[in-house]
């Protein structure tokens, strides 16, 4: 079982949550602006604390609220593309990218830069980049840290349309030879279609 998740947490008058089981690898959240698709991912990536309920990807358990079971996110081993990037400004983009980098991993640095073609960043600091760019390096750092799976909250905005052909291939990629799970949430419905993805539509009480 890739995702088998059921939480729900309380911010102020509304309740959000998400119950959903699958085995496929790649899952597409998708619904209205403000119905709490960030705070989902949040929620797995162990960034927000669900009031109640279980988190379990790939057959390891991240949170269950009567278990008592919270991992730290550090122990989650996620690689989360934030939707507003979150890059280190102290930071150069190399050293972006190599932050958590794990050279176990299936990419290298190397590939990554050329995939995304970052190579002309590498010495800029972050507040120097546009938001495409910003976007691109975000998602390499996120794929050098060897993640046990990937959230990715809107992953191809601000980006041309050649740039998210060529990432939608890396992300294909990934889905065909890797068994990292992924979650991803899109507002673009052919995104999804095209890296054959399972589509979870979000409703306001949950799923």
């Amino acid at each position: 079982m890739s995702f088998d998740i059921d939480i729900r947490r309380t911010i102020g008058a509304r309740t959000i949550g998400l119950t959903h089981r699958s085995s496929n690898p790649l899952i597409a959240l998708v619904g209205r602006s403000g119905i709490g698709k960030s705070s989902i991912l949040d929620m797995i990536a162990g960034v927000a604390r669900p009031d109640s309920g279980a988190i379990q990807i790939a057959g390891r358990t991240l949170f269950d609220s009567e278990a008592g079971i919270d991992l730290p996110v550090a122990q989650r081993r996620v690689g989360y593309v934030f939707q507003d990037r979150r890059l280190f400004p102290h930071m150069r983009v190399r050293a972006n990218l190599l932050y958590g980098y794990r050279p176990e991993g299936s990419v290298t640095l190397a590939e990554i830069v050329s995939a995304l073609g970052i190579a002309h960043l590498l010495d800029r600091w972050p507040a120097r980049l546009s938001g495409g760019e910003a976007q691109r390096v975000a998602i390499g750092r996120a794929l050098l840290a060897n993640p046990d799976f990937l959230l990715l909250d809107e992953p191809l905005s601000s980006l041309d349309q050649q740039r998210k052909a060529d990432i939608l291939d890396i992300l294909d990629n990934i889905r065909r030879h890797s068994a990292i799970p992924i979650m991803m949430v899109t507002h673009e419905l052919a995104e999804a279609i095209y890296l054959s993805a399972e589509i979870v539509t979000m409703e306001e009480d949950g799923i």
